[in-house]
């Protein structure tokens, strides 16, 4: 606990997200991620991303994003871009990369290696991404706050 009782946040578990149909969710997740199936039940379903998820439950019941969004990171934005591109999704030819899903969910998506957000070592391993490094903007900023 930090001073004064608050507590601190440490980081985002899960993001909740509604669609129409969380089976048409999960098909359309796994066209450009890789993703494990971590729970299910009627009309809910979770997808695990390292330790962290997202929480898919149908029906929608809001109209679609126009300014709310979440943030995912990847290792290779480049890379999911092109995908989307590729699937014949409107996406920016380079620079920022955002998105809605099927069912009007803002997605914006950042390189892991470009930002401050970090995951440890042996998470990292067991992803299978041994090798993913931080560029030196992303270090730096994470210095900065005494970080890194």
């Amino acid at each position: 606990m930090t001073a004064g009782g608050r507590a601190r946040a440490l980081g985002v578990n899960h993001v909740a997200l509604e669609v129409d149909s969380v089976d048409a969710a999960i098909e359309w997740w796994s066209r450009f991620f890789e993703l494990e199936l971590r729970g299910r039940r009627s009309g809910m379903a979770w997808i695990d991303l390292g330790d962290q998820f997202v929480a898919l439950s149908e029906p929608r019941s809001q109209p679609a994003d126009d300014s709310r969004h979440f943030g995912l990171v990847v290792d290779d934005k480049e890379r999911l871009r092109a995908a989307l591109s590729d699937a014949g999704m409107d996406v920016l030819g380079s620079g920022s990369l955002r998105f809605q899903d099927p069912w009007g969910n803002a997605i914006e998506i950042v390189d892991y290696r470009d930002v401050q957000f970090t995951k440890a070592p042996r998470v990292l391993h067991g992803m299978g991404l041994d090798g993913l490094q931080k560029r030196d903007e992303a270090l730096e900023e994470l210095r900065a706050k005494g970080l890194g």
